[in-house]
């Protein structure tokens, strides 16, 4: 089944064209089933952009699902029309009373941030906190694992002495666990990062399960036992030209920022990159949804909160 979002989403259009099954709320009325209830808090500048590449990854699932759109910050936007946002994204105060199946918090573009300085760090721990006991399990990604093992672990932010960009390979740890199955013994994914996830650190203060990991890179994917938390570091639902938009957006701050590693061709950028994540990146979402959402959420979501 499909991905249930509003008629006027722009992504509606954009996943049409790529012959991905998207199903307006008009249409889904007159289907009798409940589906997954899936809540992003979007915290990157370019939220449309960010909106289709998450719609993107959770279409491609048998599962129908109701996609709802959650901000926390109402300062002006540069990159999202203001009508758009006013549209089709809604304050927390009007959903904090509800249950979700899922949530994905994305990554931020705070760089080299601590936490503390963070201007929005309270709504999101808010949202954090609230996750759990009204979602059934949550994805955190890229800055949004820095702050859930800030709230959770109380770890400080550990940097890289340079930035992290490119598509890296990465070691499945657990082949048999639910949310790696059908992972080849390597893959890649892009990261985009100053963040620095030691596989020592994340052993030594914290009891989350390390799924994938690569010597480059450090931890990419971890989870909790009881499924309600997936930390992703990277940026699996990036499209292949986003770091290259990231890369040029950079470079016109700062003449040294370094080519993205293993991504352009012949690593010059003046070749087009392609995506050669995009298979992994479709299980990890696919794994998600039907082993930490679908097969643990209650079939009444009222219930869970009780």
């Amino acid at each position: 089944m499909p991905i249930r979002i509003p008629d006027l989403l722009p992504a509606v259009d954009l996943l049409n064209s790529e012959n991905i099954f998207v199903m307006t709320e008009t249409r889904a009325m007159h289907q009798d089933m409940r589906p997954l209830k899936v809540l992003l808090l979007n915290l990157m500048p370019k939220k449309i952009e960010t909106e289709n590449q998450l719609i993107r990854m959770l279409s491609n699932s048998p599962l129908q699902i109701d996609f709802e759109l959650l901000r926390i910050d109402h300062e002006e936007s540069k990159n999202t029309p203001k009508a758009h946002l006013n549209s089709f994204y809604r304050d927390f105060a009007d959903i904090k009373n509800n249950q979700y199946d899922g949530l994905i918090i994305t990554g931020a573009p705070l760089g080299k941030v601590p936490w503390e300085n963070v201007r929005y760090k309270d709504e999101v721990a808010e949202v954090i906190r609230w996750s759990q006991t009204n979602v059934t399990s949550t994805m955190f990604l890229c800055w949004a694992v820095e702050a859930a093992l800030n709230i959770f672990y109380d770890l400080p932010k550990k940097l890289r002495e340079k930035k992290l960009s490119g598509v890296y390979q990465h070691e499945t740890r657990h082949r048999h666990e639910t949310l790696t199955r059908g992972f080849d013994d390597y893959f890649k994914a892009p990261h985009s990062r100053y963040a620095d996830y030691p596989v020592n650190i994340i052993k030594n203060h914290t009891d989350l399960n390390i799924l994938a990991s690569s010597d480059e890179a450090g931890v990419y994917l971890m989870a909790s036992r009881d499924r309600k938390r997936v930390f992703v570091t990277g940026h699996p639902e990036y499209d292949a030209e986003t770091l290259a938009q990231e890369y040029w957006r950079d470079i016109e701050v700062d003449s040294d920022t370094v080519i993205p590693v293993n991504y352009f061709a012949d690593d010059s950028p003046e070749n087009k990159p392609c995506s050669n994540w995009r298979s992994h990146a479709n299980l990890l979402f696919g794994n998600w949804l039907n082993y930490y959402v679908y097969q643990m959420t209650p079939f009444e979501l009222e219930r869970e909160g009780e």
